[in-house]
């Protein structure tokens, strides 16, 4: 009852060619270490230099360099892949879906889910608002996977609670990010144990993190948190991977000890 998952932190560029090369190399490093199942971050395959960047590099669903990257390192590793977020072709002009996608063992599409919130925040010259060139999702989305329900989430939903009961019993929830390092120091770890405690499943945070190209600072501290809050695995900053175990019995009996989502009455 017990499985390996990864997750990769990067510093992505405006390069997809070279964020390419750094996912597979840091892919092969997490399946070598004996992960079944791997998290790239939220805009792995582009950092931009403007917002607008990503446009030119919007893939139509299932076709593109960035899906066919994706698909051939969980085929290779015989890994379930869940993609971070890449830019996918929307209906509307100068906008693009920012999307997770997942892919089984045999590099086959197995799961999508479009970002529902989008980030927006401003303070002194800091400032970002993703609706600008981004088109929110509507769907909630988790898949199944031999180790349980997978949740699927991406940063700034970290915030909104109501999406993760949305999502149903899930053993793990996954939270590709690029939280800011301002926001990222404040709210990043004590979120991300939140919802691992009021779900009572592991969460798994593969994040961004450093000073990128373009000159925004990302927090890191991609980690794994267990149903009881407890942070078992983190990585601060810079390139690598976190790995740890999921034990479904230690989930099982967090639940059985503290049934608190059967004591739910709304």
């Amino acid at each position: 009852m017990m499985h390996t998952v990864a997750a990769v932190q990067m510093i992505s560029s405006p390069s997809v060619a070279d964020n390419l090369a750094t996912a597979r190399r840091l892919v092969a490093q997490a399946a070598a270490a004996g992960a079944q199942l791997v998290v790239l971050p939220e805009y792995w395959a582009i950092m931009g230099q403007q917002e607008t960047d990503k446009l030119a590099h919007a893939e139509q669903p299932g076709s593109g360099p960035i899906q066919d990257g994706m698909a051939q390192m969980a085929r290779q590793h015989g890994i379930w892949l869940i993609g971070g977020t890449l830019p996918l072709i929307s209906g509307e002009e100068g906008k693009v879906l920012n999307t997770t996608l997942v892919y089984d063992p045999q590099g086959e599409p197995a799961g999508r889910y479009d970002k529902i919130h989008l980030f927006g925040f401003t303070r002194g010259t800091e400032s970002y608002n993703e609706s600008r060139t981004i088109v929110p999702g509507a769907q909630v989305r988790a898949i199944e996977t031999p180790f349980g329900r997978v949740g699927l989430s991406i940063c700034y939903d970290l915030r909104f609670p109501e999406l993760y009961r949305a999502m149903g019993d899930c053993a793990l929830i996954v939270v590709p990010a690029a939280f800011t390092h301002t926001t990222g120091s404040a709210h990043w770890e004590v979120l991300l144990r939140a919802r691992a405690i009021e779900n009572q499943c592991y969460v798994l945070a593969s994040a961004q993190g450093g000073l990128h190209p373009n000159g925004r600072r990302t927090w890191g501290h991609s980690m794994l948190i267990d149903p009881w809050g407890e942070v078992k695995a983190v990585l601060p900053e810079g390139e690598g991977v976190v790995s740890g175990e999921i034990d479904l019995v230690f989930l099982a009996g967090v639940r059985e000890s503290l049934p608190a989502l059967a004591h739910r009455t709304m």
